[in-house]
């Protein structure tokens, strides 16, 4: 069993958190749920903890897609409603820095008890 999922929408951080917690020691599965037809793809693994973490269309194009539009958005929210709704945590992207994102899952999984289930990497 992995210690946390993370979904949410292309840009939303879920690789750089995914690295980032992987180093603290954490075990983390990013699941490409935007881009898959099955509803509940996320559900098929199981963790610990699953994280949604979301972005605005405008912060989308500032992080360096701007060919992404507002319907892909709608489109990957669509896939991902059932998982934001089931989601233990909810990080809106776009007011945070990187460190700040991390600190704030760092937070969580730490008033949720979860720790590291293997050494970190550093």
């Amino acid at each position: 069993m992995d210690d946390v999922i993370i979904v949410g929408p292309c840009s939303a951080g879920k690789s750089t958190l995914t690295r980032a917690l992987r180093q603290h020691g954490y075990q983390v599965r990013l699941v490409a749920q935007e881009h898959s037809g099955v509803p509940n793809l996320w559900r098929r693994l199981p963790a610990r903890a699953l994280i949604y973490l979301d972005v605005d269309l405008e912060h989308i194009h500032q992080r360096g897609r701007s060919m992404f539009n507002a319907w892909i958005l709608s489109q990957q929210r669509e896939r991902l409603r059932t998982a934001r709704a089931a989601a233990d945590l909810y990080v809106d992207t776009n007011p945070l820095a990187v460190p700040e994102v991390l600190q704030t899952v760092l937070d969580f999984l730490n008033l949720a008890h979860i720790t590291p289930s293997h050494e970190s990497a550093n």
